[in-house]
């Protein structure tokens, strides 16, 4: 599988130990950098992953910060990329069997690297399941685009 993997200051000694795991399962992996432990901003790195992503150069990406929070708000920005933050192998196989998420979030000051790379494996074997949740993706891209109704207020007397 082709992977984009980005860090911050905070994120990028977890970062290289999970390349280095992802290269050994034998993943094409596109680091975009943070490359040392100076302090950086975390928006430019999200933004480079999620760039490969909504561009098809990647099938999923992985970010890592201090807590995957600013990664996962940059990342979800951008039109087709479902970022999720997670902390546990249940939610990594969740997002991807129920949401579809394409970016994996962590928290480096959240998670230690064993977890951390059960985590990935899991988000990684994990396939989205399609059926009724493929009506549910959809909503969420649905729901960023400008036109989208606010739920409950679709029109009538409540628009």
């Amino acid at each position: 599988m082709r992977l984009a993997i980005g860090a911050d200051h905070g994120g990028v000694e977890l970062k290289a130990r999970l390349a280095d795991h992802l290269r050994a399962l034998g993943h094409d992996v596109d680091d975009v950098g943070t490359f040392g432990p100076e302090s950086c901003d975390y928006p430019d790195f999200a933004a480079g992953v999620a760039r490969r992503v909504t561009s098809g150069g990647v099938e999923r990406g992985i970010l890592v910060c201090g807590t995957g929070q600013g990664m996962a708000m940059t990342a979800n920005r951008f039109p087709g990329v479902r970022a999720a933050v997670v902390s546990d192998t249940f939610s990594a196989r969740m997002s991807r069997e129920h949401n579809d998420a394409n970016v994996l979030c962590l928290g480096a000051r959240v998670v230690g690297p064993g977890l951390a790379q059960d985590i990935v494996d899991s988000f990684l074997g994990a396939r989205f399941e399609g059926g009724r949740h493929q009506r549910r993706v959809a909503g969420i891209e649905a729901a960023a685009s400008p036109q989208s109704p606010v739920p409950g207020q679709g029109g009538g007397e409540n628009a």
